[in-house]
Protein backbone atom coordinates (compact mmCIF):
# COMPACT_ATOMS: atom_id res chain seq x y z
CA UNK A 1 0.00 0.00 0.00
CA UNK A 2 1.11 3.37 -0.71
CA UNK A 3 1.50 6.04 1.78
CA UNK A 4 -0.95 8.82 1.54
CA UNK A 5 -3.19 10.68 3.73
CA UNK A 6 -6.11 7.59 3.63
CA UNK A 7 -3.85 5.13 4.25
CA UNK A 8 -1.63 6.64 7.47
CA UNK A 9 -2.13 4.76 10.62
CA UNK A 10 -2.98 7.74 12.65
CA UNK A 11 -5.29 10.54 11.69
CA UNK A 12 -2.93 13.08 12.91
CA UNK A 13 -1.04 12.29 9.44
CA UNK A 14 -4.11 10.96 7.52
CA UNK A 15 -7.37 12.85 8.20
CA UNK A 16 -6.17 15.77 10.21
CA UNK A 17 -2.26 16.11 8.59
CA UNK A 18 -2.79 19.93 7.21
CA UNK A 19 -4.34 20.58 10.51
CA UNK A 20 -1.01 20.04 12.27
CA UNK A 21 1.12 20.98 9.16
CA UNK A 22 3.43 23.30 11.43
CA UNK A 23 4.09 21.47 14.16
CA UNK A 24 5.20 18.14 11.84
CA UNK A 25 8.98 19.84 10.85
CA UNK A 26 9.29 20.33 15.15
CA UNK A 27 8.21 17.31 16.38
CA UNK A 28 8.45 14.29 12.92
CA UNK A 29 11.29 12.34 12.75
CA UNK A 30 12.67 14.90 10.45
CA UNK A 31 12.66 17.41 13.19
CA UNK A 32 14.13 15.16 15.71
CA UNK A 33 17.35 14.19 13.06
CA UNK A 34 17.46 18.04 12.17
CA UNK A 35 17.74 19.16 16.00
CA UNK A 36 20.79 16.10 16.10
CA UNK A 37 22.55 18.26 13.14
CA UNK A 38 22.48 21.29 15.28
CA UNK A 39 23.47 20.12 18.15
CA UNK A 40 26.34 17.86 16.52
CA UNK A 41 27.51 21.09 14.93
CA UNK A 42 27.16 23.64 17.73
CA UNK A 43 29.35 21.39 19.35
CA UNK A 44 32.07 20.57 16.86
CA UNK A 45 32.34 24.39 16.46
CA UNK A 46 32.73 25.04 20.62
CA UNK A 47 35.61 22.81 20.40
CA UNK A 48 38.06 24.44 17.63
CA UNK A 49 37.02 27.40 19.93
CA UNK A 50 38.26 25.58 22.86
CA UNK A 51 42.12 26.10 22.66
CA UNK A 52 43.17 22.85 21.83
CA UNK A 53 46.02 23.08 20.30
CA UNK A 54 44.63 20.08 18.41
CA UNK A 55 41.91 21.30 16.85
CA UNK A 56 42.62 25.20 15.92
CA UNK A 57 39.94 27.46 15.22
CA UNK A 58 37.71 27.04 12.17
CA UNK A 59 37.55 29.24 9.92
CA UNK A 60 34.96 31.88 8.97
CA UNK A 61 34.21 29.77 5.74
CA UNK A 62 34.19 26.53 7.57
CA UNK A 63 31.81 28.00 10.48
CA UNK A 64 29.67 29.67 7.87
CA UNK A 65 29.36 26.03 5.77
CA UNK A 66 28.46 24.00 9.17
CA UNK A 67 25.63 26.42 9.98
CA UNK A 68 24.64 26.12 6.85
CA UNK A 69 24.33 22.07 6.83
CA UNK A 70 21.29 22.91 9.76
CA UNK A 71 19.79 26.17 8.26
CA UNK A 72 19.37 23.90 4.95
CA UNK A 73 18.39 20.70 6.67
CA UNK A 74 16.05 19.00 4.10
CA UNK A 75 13.90 16.41 3.92
CA UNK A 76 16.25 14.67 1.22
CA UNK A 77 19.16 15.01 4.14
CA UNK A 78 16.94 13.15 6.86
CA UNK A 79 16.30 10.01 4.01
CA UNK A 80 20.27 10.22 3.45
CA UNK A 81 20.66 9.91 7.28
CA UNK A 82 18.11 6.96 7.12
CA UNK A 83 19.83 5.84 4.65
CA UNK A 84 22.94 5.50 7.09
CA UNK A 85 20.67 4.27 9.71
CA UNK A 86 19.95 0.87 7.24
CA UNK A 87 23.85 0.00 8.18
CA UNK A 88 24.62 1.15 11.28
CA UNK A 89 21.25 0.38 12.85
CA UNK A 90 22.33 3.19 15.07
CA UNK A 91 20.18 6.53 14.51
CA UNK A 92 22.79 8.99 16.21
CA UNK A 93 25.79 7.34 14.37
CA UNK A 94 24.59 7.54 11.53
CA UNK A 95 24.01 11.41 12.03
CA UNK A 96 27.64 11.54 12.84
CA UNK A 97 28.42 10.01 9.50
CA UNK A 98 26.31 11.76 7.46
CA UNK A 99 28.05 15.16 9.16
CA UNK A 100 31.23 13.62 8.22
CA UNK A 101 30.32 13.13 4.68
CA UNK A 102 29.78 16.41 4.35
CA UNK A 103 33.52 17.49 5.02
CA UNK A 104 34.03 16.04 1.31
CA UNK A 105 36.25 18.26 -0.83
CA UNK A 106 36.90 20.74 2.53
CA UNK A 107 40.93 20.11 3.88
CA UNK A 108 40.13 21.80 7.07
CA UNK A 109 37.16 20.06 7.94
CA UNK A 110 38.14 16.63 7.28
CA UNK A 111 41.63 17.38 9.28
CA UNK A 112 38.99 17.91 12.07
CA UNK A 113 36.58 15.29 11.54
CA UNK A 114 36.87 13.24 14.53
CA UNK A 115 36.28 16.18 16.39
CA UNK A 116 32.40 15.54 15.21
CA UNK A 117 30.47 13.66 18.41
CA UNK A 118 33.92 14.14 20.54
CA UNK A 119 33.65 12.65 24.04
CA UNK A 120 29.60 12.64 23.07
CA UNK A 121 27.40 9.64 24.13
CA UNK A 122 24.34 9.51 22.18
CA UNK A 123 22.23 11.11 24.78
CA UNK A 124 24.22 14.03 24.64
CA UNK A 125 22.79 14.54 21.76
CA UNK A 126 19.39 13.09 21.91
CA UNK A 127 18.64 14.77 25.30
CA UNK A 128 18.82 17.94 23.88
CA UNK A 129 17.06 17.93 20.70
CA UNK A 130 14.46 16.64 22.29
CA UNK A 131 14.47 19.75 24.24
CA UNK A 132 14.90 21.87 21.36
CA UNK A 133 12.03 19.95 20.01
CA UNK A 134 10.30 20.41 23.09
CA UNK A 135 10.96 24.60 23.30
CA UNK A 136 10.00 25.57 19.64
CA UNK A 137 6.48 22.53 20.06
CA UNK A 138 5.19 24.98 22.94
CA UNK A 139 6.68 28.06 21.98
CA UNK A 140 5.94 27.95 18.64
CA UNK A 141 2.92 25.96 17.46
CA UNK A 142 1.39 24.75 21.31
CA UNK A 143 1.09 28.05 23.37
CA UNK A 144 -0.20 30.28 20.09
CA UNK A 145 -2.91 28.20 19.82
CA UNK A 146 -3.74 28.34 23.37
CA UNK A 147 -3.64 31.97 22.71
CA UNK A 148 -6.09 32.15 20.11
CA UNK A 149 -8.67 30.06 22.03
CA UNK A 150 -7.88 32.49 25.01
CA UNK A 151 -8.11 35.87 22.91
CA UNK A 152 -11.48 34.63 21.58
CA UNK A 153 -12.79 33.69 25.22
CA UNK A 154 -12.21 37.05 26.72
CA UNK A 155 -13.56 38.77 24.49
CA UNK A 156 -16.76 36.81 24.60
CA UNK A 157 -16.17 37.17 28.72
CA UNK A 158 -16.16 41.25 27.84
CA UNK A 159 -19.07 40.81 25.01
CA UNK A 160 -21.64 38.87 27.16
CA UNK A 161 -20.53 40.63 30.82
CA UNK A 162 -23.72 41.96 30.89
CA UNK A 163 -26.24 39.00 29.71
CA UNK A 164 -28.07 36.89 32.84
CA UNK A 165 -28.30 33.49 32.92
CA UNK A 166 -29.88 30.86 35.41
CA UNK A 167 -26.52 28.72 37.37
CA UNK A 168 -27.35 25.51 38.03
CA UNK A 169 -25.39 23.36 40.87
CA UNK A 170 -26.16 19.81 41.12
CA UNK A 171 -28.27 20.48 38.17
CA UNK A 172 -30.82 23.03 39.79
CA UNK A 173 -31.54 26.23 39.62
CA UNK A 174 -29.31 28.51 41.57
CA UNK A 175 -27.92 32.25 42.06
CA UNK A 176 -28.07 33.79 38.89
CA UNK A 177 -24.45 34.60 37.01
CA UNK A 178 -23.53 36.14 33.44
CA UNK A 179 -22.67 34.41 30.60
CA UNK A 180 -19.49 36.40 30.49
CA UNK A 181 -18.54 35.84 33.75
CA UNK A 182 -18.77 31.97 33.44
CA UNK A 183 -16.61 32.21 30.66
CA UNK A 184 -14.58 34.59 32.17
CA UNK A 185 -13.70 31.91 34.94
CA UNK A 186 -12.56 29.88 32.51
CA UNK A 187 -10.02 32.94 31.10
CA UNK A 188 -8.70 33.34 34.40
CA UNK A 189 -8.01 29.68 35.02
CA UNK A 190 -6.74 28.70 30.91
CA UNK A 191 -4.07 32.16 31.44
CA UNK A 192 -2.67 30.54 34.77
CA UNK A 193 -2.42 27.44 33.06
CA UNK A 194 -0.44 28.70 30.08
CA UNK A 195 1.37 30.48 32.21
CA UNK A 196 2.63 27.53 33.72
CA UNK A 197 3.32 25.68 30.82
CA UNK A 198 5.61 28.97 30.00
CA UNK A 199 7.49 28.93 32.82
CA UNK A 200 8.61 25.13 32.55
CA UNK A 201 12.51 25.69 32.44
CA UNK A 202 13.33 23.26 29.40
CA UNK A 203 16.89 21.65 31.06
CA UNK A 204 19.46 19.60 28.65
CA UNK A 205 23.13 18.05 29.59
CA UNK A 206 26.31 16.94 27.82
CA UNK A 207 28.31 14.96 30.47
CA UNK A 208 29.02 11.85 28.80
CA UNK A 209 28.11 8.47 29.36
CA UNK A 210 26.97 8.41 33.21
CA UNK A 211 27.07 12.27 33.64
CA UNK A 212 30.71 12.35 34.59
CA UNK A 213 33.13 13.47 31.78
CA UNK A 214 34.92 10.57 32.01
CA UNK A 215 35.93 10.42 28.32
CA UNK A 216 36.05 14.10 28.58
CA UNK A 217 38.64 14.45 31.13
CA UNK A 218 40.90 11.46 29.61
CA UNK A 219 41.59 13.21 26.50
CA UNK A 220 42.67 16.94 28.65
CA UNK A 221 42.30 15.93 32.33
CA UNK A 222 42.95 19.61 33.25
CA UNK A 223 40.32 21.16 31.07
CA UNK A 224 36.64 22.45 32.33
CA UNK A 225 34.70 20.39 30.72
CA UNK A 226 31.52 21.18 32.98
CA UNK A 227 32.03 24.86 31.73
CA UNK A 228 32.25 24.06 28.33
CA UNK A 229 28.73 22.06 28.15
CA UNK A 230 27.01 24.88 30.44
CA UNK A 231 28.28 26.93 27.41
CA UNK A 232 27.68 25.20 24.50
CA UNK A 233 24.00 24.61 26.15
CA UNK A 234 23.58 28.08 26.86
CA UNK A 235 24.89 30.01 24.64
CA UNK A 236 21.99 30.99 22.73
CA UNK A 237 21.46 29.72 18.77
CA UNK A 238 23.51 29.22 16.60
CA UNK A 239 26.34 28.87 18.19
CA UNK A 240 24.83 27.69 21.04
CA UNK A 241 21.63 25.77 21.97
CA UNK A 242 19.70 28.35 24.08
CA UNK A 243 18.45 25.73 26.34
CA UNK A 244 19.31 25.50 30.55
CA UNK A 245 22.05 23.58 31.56
CA UNK A 246 21.23 20.08 33.72
CA UNK A 247 24.53 19.65 35.67
CA UNK A 248 23.41 16.44 37.26
CA UNK A 249 22.32 12.96 35.29
CA UNK A 250 23.35 9.76 34.67
CA UNK A 251 23.31 8.79 31.16
CA UNK A 252 20.27 10.48 30.21
CA UNK A 253 18.70 13.87 31.37
CA UNK A 254 16.43 13.03 34.22
CA UNK A 255 13.14 14.16 32.43
CA UNK A 256 11.38 15.82 35.44
CA UNK A 257 11.35 19.16 33.11
CA UNK A 258 9.31 16.88 30.43
CA UNK A 259 6.97 15.96 33.15
CA UNK A 260 6.55 18.86 34.64
CA UNK A 261 5.53 20.31 31.06
CA UNK A 262 3.15 17.62 29.94
CA UNK A 263 1.51 17.99 33.67
CA UNK A 264 1.40 21.88 32.63
CA UNK A 265 -0.35 21.02 29.30
CA UNK A 266 -2.86 18.46 30.62
CA UNK A 267 -3.86 20.82 33.34
CA UNK A 268 -4.88 23.00 30.83
CA UNK A 269 -6.50 20.59 28.54
CA UNK A 270 -8.53 19.73 31.15
CA UNK A 271 -9.52 23.05 32.46
CA UNK A 272 -10.72 22.96 28.22
CA UNK A 273 -12.30 20.03 28.92
CA UNK A 274 -14.75 21.26 31.56
CA UNK A 275 -15.29 23.98 29.07
CA UNK A 276 -16.08 21.79 26.31
CA UNK A 277 -18.43 19.85 28.19
CA UNK A 278 -20.35 23.07 29.85
CA UNK A 279 -20.75 24.98 26.63
CA UNK A 280 -22.17 21.59 24.89
CA UNK A 281 -24.75 21.49 27.70
CA UNK A 282 -25.58 25.18 26.99
CA UNK A 283 -26.15 24.41 23.43
CA UNK A 284 -28.12 21.72 24.63
CA UNK A 285 -30.47 23.98 26.58
CA UNK A 286 -30.44 26.41 23.95
CA UNK A 287 -28.54 29.04 25.54
CA UNK A 288 -25.80 29.41 22.68
CA UNK A 289 -27.00 28.62 18.73
CA UNK A 290 -24.53 27.66 16.39
CA UNK A 291 -23.97 29.51 12.79
CA UNK A 292 -25.22 27.36 10.02
CA UNK A 293 -22.76 26.37 7.03
CA UNK A 294 -24.27 25.58 3.66
CA UNK A 295 -24.02 22.09 2.53
CA UNK A 296 -22.95 20.54 6.07
CA UNK A 297 -24.79 17.87 7.62
CA UNK A 298 -26.41 16.98 11.59
CA UNK A 299 -26.94 13.81 10.67
CA UNK A 300 -27.40 10.62 8.27
CA UNK A 301 -31.14 10.25 9.05
CA UNK A 302 -32.82 13.07 10.81
CA UNK A 303 -32.22 16.50 8.64
CA UNK A 304 -32.97 18.90 11.36
CA UNK A 305 -29.40 18.15 13.33
CA UNK A 306 -27.34 20.95 14.12
CA UNK A 307 -24.84 18.99 16.50
CA UNK A 308 -22.18 20.27 18.75
CA UNK A 309 -19.53 18.21 16.94
CA UNK A 310 -16.79 21.05 17.62
CA UNK A 311 -16.76 20.72 21.36
CA UNK A 312 -17.16 16.83 21.26
CA UNK A 313 -14.61 16.40 18.86
CA UNK A 314 -12.45 19.27 21.15
CA UNK A 315 -13.24 16.80 23.99
CA UNK A 316 -12.22 13.84 22.60
CA UNK A 317 -8.84 14.68 21.38
CA UNK A 318 -7.91 16.32 24.45
CA UNK A 319 -8.18 12.92 26.16
CA UNK A 320 -6.69 11.35 23.74
CA UNK A 321 -3.67 14.14 24.47
CA UNK A 322 -3.67 13.57 28.34
CA UNK A 323 -3.30 9.83 28.41
CA UNK A 324 -0.49 10.40 26.07
CA UNK A 325 0.69 13.23 28.35
CA UNK A 326 0.72 11.09 31.84
CA UNK A 327 2.59 8.09 30.48
CA UNK A 328 4.94 10.51 29.44
CA UNK A 329 4.75 12.20 32.50
CA UNK A 330 4.94 9.13 35.04
CA UNK A 331 7.45 6.74 32.82
CA UNK A 332 10.05 9.43 31.37
CA UNK A 333 11.82 10.22 34.81
CA UNK A 334 11.93 6.20 35.55
CA UNK A 335 14.83 4.47 34.29
CA UNK A 336 16.92 1.99 35.33
CA UNK A 337 20.26 2.47 37.10
CA UNK A 338 22.41 4.46 34.65
CA UNK A 339 19.70 4.15 32.11
CA UNK A 340 17.51 1.96 30.27
CA UNK A 341 16.15 1.98 26.40
CA UNK A 342 12.31 2.40 27.71
CA UNK A 343 12.26 6.24 27.39
CA UNK A 344 13.52 6.37 23.83
CA UNK A 345 10.27 4.67 22.18
CA UNK A 346 7.75 6.86 24.51
CA UNK A 347 9.64 9.92 23.36
CA UNK A 348 9.05 9.65 20.10
CA UNK A 349 5.14 9.99 21.10
CA UNK A 350 5.87 13.22 22.03
CA UNK A 351 4.91 14.99 19.03
CA UNK A 352 1.40 12.24 18.92
CA UNK A 353 1.05 14.24 22.05
CA UNK A 354 1.14 17.71 21.15
CA UNK A 355 -1.01 16.86 17.88
CA UNK A 356 -4.13 15.98 19.78
CA UNK A 357 -3.50 19.32 22.16
CA UNK A 358 -3.56 21.48 19.29
CA UNK A 359 -5.87 20.12 17.20
CA UNK A 360 -8.10 20.04 20.01
CA UNK A 361 -7.61 23.45 20.50
CA UNK A 362 -8.00 24.51 16.75
CA UNK A 363 -11.57 21.98 17.13
CA UNK A 364 -12.63 24.53 20.12
CA UNK A 365 -11.62 27.76 18.14
CA UNK A 366 -14.00 26.87 15.43
CA UNK A 367 -16.87 25.79 17.38
CA UNK A 368 -16.58 28.92 19.67
CA UNK A 369 -16.01 31.21 16.71
CA UNK A 370 -19.63 29.41 15.59
CA UNK A 371 -21.26 30.36 18.76
CA UNK A 372 -23.93 33.24 18.94
CA UNK A 373 -26.20 33.72 22.51
CA UNK A 374 -29.90 33.18 22.53
CA UNK A 375 -30.91 35.88 25.17
CA UNK A 376 -34.68 34.96 24.53
CA UNK A 377 -34.06 31.21 26.01
CA UNK A 378 -31.80 32.50 28.99
CA UNK A 379 -34.69 35.32 29.42
CA UNK A 380 -37.10 32.62 29.41
CA UNK A 381 -35.24 30.02 31.90
CA UNK A 382 -34.35 33.15 34.19
CA UNK A 383 -38.94 33.88 34.53
CA UNK A 384 -38.99 30.52 35.53
CA UNK A 385 -37.12 30.37 38.08
CA UNK A 386 -38.59 33.38 40.92
CA UNK A 387 -37.48 30.99 43.89
CA UNK A 388 -33.72 31.70 43.00
CA UNK A 389 -34.87 35.19 45.16
CA UNK A 390 -35.36 33.06 48.43
CA UNK A 391 -31.41 33.56 48.45
CA UNK A 392 -31.45 37.17 48.76
CA UNK A 393 -34.47 37.90 50.36
CA UNK A 394 -33.48 35.62 53.36
CA UNK A 395 -30.27 37.52 53.50
CA UNK A 396 -32.08 40.73 53.88
CA UNK A 397 -34.41 39.26 56.39
CA UNK A 398 -31.28 37.97 58.76
CA UNK A 399 -29.59 41.50 58.83
CA UNK A 400 -32.81 42.84 60.25
CA UNK A 401 -33.23 40.00 62.87
CA UNK A 402 -36.41 38.57 61.57
CA UNK A 403 -37.13 35.34 63.07
CA UNK A 404 -35.59 32.19 61.00
CA UNK A 405 -35.37 33.50 57.57
CA UNK A 406 -33.68 30.46 56.17
CA UNK A 407 -36.66 28.48 57.38
CA UNK A 408 -39.62 30.22 56.22
CA UNK A 409 -38.47 30.44 52.92
CA UNK A 410 -37.39 26.72 52.56
CA UNK A 411 -40.71 26.22 53.77
CA UNK A 412 -42.52 28.58 51.08
CA UNK A 413 -40.47 27.48 48.10
CA UNK A 414 -38.78 24.47 48.30
CA UNK A 415 -40.83 22.37 45.93
CA UNK A 416 -43.16 24.69 44.94
CA UNK A 417 -43.38 26.36 41.51
CA UNK A 418 -42.64 30.19 42.23
CA UNK A 419 -44.09 33.13 40.53
CA UNK A 420 -43.33 36.86 40.19
CA UNK A 421 -47.01 37.27 42.33
CA UNK A 422 -45.82 34.74 45.24
CA UNK A 423 -42.52 36.13 45.81
CA UNK A 424 -43.50 39.91 46.09
CA UNK A 425 -46.46 38.47 48.02
CA UNK A 426 -44.26 37.28 50.46
CA UNK A 427 -41.86 40.67 50.27
CA UNK A 428 -44.68 42.77 50.76
CA UNK A 429 -45.77 40.94 53.46
CA UNK A 430 -41.90 40.92 55.08
CA UNK A 431 -41.64 43.36 58.53
CA UNK A 432 -38.44 45.36 57.28
CA UNK A 433 -37.74 49.33 56.14
CA UNK A 434 -40.03 50.45 52.88
CA UNK A 435 -36.72 50.82 51.26
CA UNK A 436 -35.28 47.15 51.56
CA UNK A 437 -38.61 46.23 50.90
CA UNK A 438 -39.04 48.59 47.64
CA UNK A 439 -35.49 47.36 46.44
CA UNK A 440 -36.29 43.59 46.72
CA UNK A 441 -39.96 44.21 45.18
CA UNK A 442 -37.84 45.74 42.26
CA UNK A 443 -35.45 42.40 41.62
CA UNK A 444 -36.02 40.12 39.31
CA UNK A 445 -33.99 36.97 38.75
CA UNK A 446 -32.45 38.28 35.99
CA UNK A 447 -30.68 41.61 37.66
CA UNK A 448 -29.83 39.05 40.92
CA UNK A 449 -26.56 38.52 39.49
CA UNK A 450 -24.20 40.07 41.74
CA UNK A 451 -20.49 41.42 40.72
CA UNK A 452 -20.98 39.22 37.58
CA UNK A 453 -20.46 42.00 34.80
CA UNK A 454 -17.77 43.27 36.34
CA UNK A 455 -16.33 40.08 37.00
CA UNK A 456 -16.33 39.15 33.69
CA UNK A 457 -15.15 42.68 32.18
CA UNK A 458 -11.82 42.35 34.78
CA UNK A 459 -10.48 38.69 33.69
Amino acid sequence: MTFSAISALSPLDGRYAAKLAPLRPIMSEQGYMHRRVQVEVAWFIALSDAGFAEFKPLSPGARTYLLSLVKNFSEADGEAIKAIEKTTNHDVKAVEYWIKSKFEARPELVAAQEFVHFACTSEDINNTSHALQLRAGRDVVLLPALDRVLLKLREMARTYADVPMLSRTHGQTASPTTVGKEIANVVVRLQAACDRIAAVKILAKMNGAVGNYNAHLSAWPEYDWEAFAKKVVETPEPLGLGLNFQPYSIQIEPHDYMAELFDAIARANTILVDWSRDVWGYVSVGYFKQKLKDGEVGSSTMPHKVNPIDFENAEGNLGLANALLRHLSEKLPISRWQRDLTDSTVLRNMGVAMGYAVLAYQSLLTGLNKLEINEAALASDLDSAWEVLAEPIQTVMRRYGLPQPYEQLKKFTRGEAMTRELMQGFIAALDIPQAEKDRLLAMTPGSYTGKAAELARRA
